[in-house]
């Protein structure tokens, strides 16, 4: 059973037919899904989502791109959410750092070092979000060595970048980029890392794949990124999608504490 491991199934856009999303998630092989929150407010929702749809899983956190809508009452709520470790909870995130936005950097840092300390009290793996802050991010993970480490989602750098990350403990999200021809310094990198440092997630709903430009994402794409994963390594897709399965429930051991979702079949993937 393949996993997406980050798609934002709690926002609007799927709101209309979530379940027949799933229902072809689940018809294609993809039969588990993490959900990282972007913000305090949809935390309760996610805990709804979850018991309403077997193999939905989620993470709490608070994304950088919405920061103006917190306050350390959203640290404080997070960590009484913690203290409760609420069914269906597999990590902290979406968190991180963006350059790109106009949220202040000393905003972000506050909120993801206060995050960052959180996943190591309570030894949960990180979801990190990076965009042009890897190295201060790098910086930070190797001051605190957050044990049960996470994963770096939407991973678009070099070999070099992503080793740094694999050194502390973290997985490279792999998502729809590698399609494009053009991702030339991704596509090499993800062709010589080692496989048990990759999972597979598509961002869902942005993020379209090559192909699918202008389109809603969805997480049965998962096995489109599986297909061109397999093709830039010279694996087989069925034999990297074992060892990826088995990288997902190693790094969220909480995804192990519950049964695989009834009616979601084991993929049979063609080379």
């Amino acid at each position: 059973m393949l996993t997406d491991t980050h798609v934002h199934l709690d926002l609007q856009e799927y709101a209309a037919d979530l379940s027949a999303v799933l229902m072809a998630s689940r018809a294609a092989g993809v039969g588990r899904w993490i959900v990282p929150a972007v913000s305090a407010s949809a935390w309760p929702w996610l805990t709804r989502l979850h018991l309403q749809h077997p193999g939905l899983f989620y993470a709490l956190g608070l994304h950088p791109w919405f920061l103006a809508e917190e306050s350390d009452a959203s640290l404080q709520q997070l960590a009484d959410w913690l203290e409760r470790l609420p069914p269906g909870l597999v990590a902290i995130g979406e968190c991180g750092l963006d350059s790109k936005v106009t949220v202040a950097m000393d905003l972000q840092w506050h909120y993801l070092q206060a995050q960052v300390a959180l996943a190591c009290q309570h030894r949960l793996p990180l979801i990190l979000h990076s965009r042009g802050g890897h190295e201060p991010l790098l910086g930070l993970l190797r001051r605190v060595r957050p044990p049960a480490g996470g994963v770096l989602h939407a991973f678009s750098g070099s070999l070099q970048q992503a080793e740094q990350f694999i050194e502390l403990g973290f997985a490279l999200g792999i998502g729809g980029v590698i399609t494009y021809p053009r991702a030339q310094k991704t596509r090499r990198a993800v062709a010589a890392l080692p496989a048990q440092w990759l999972i597979l997630e598509t961002d869902g709903p942005t993020m379209p794949l090559a192909g699918y430009q202008g389109q809603r994402n969805t997480p049965e794409r998962v096995v489109n990124v599986l297909a061109e994963l397999g093709a830039l390594r010279g694996e087989e897709p069925q034999h990297l999608a074992e060892q990826i399965a088995c990288n997902v429930l190693r790094l969220f051991p909480r995804l192990s504490h519950a049964s695989d979702p009834q009616g979601s079949p084991v993929p049979h993937l063609a080379g």
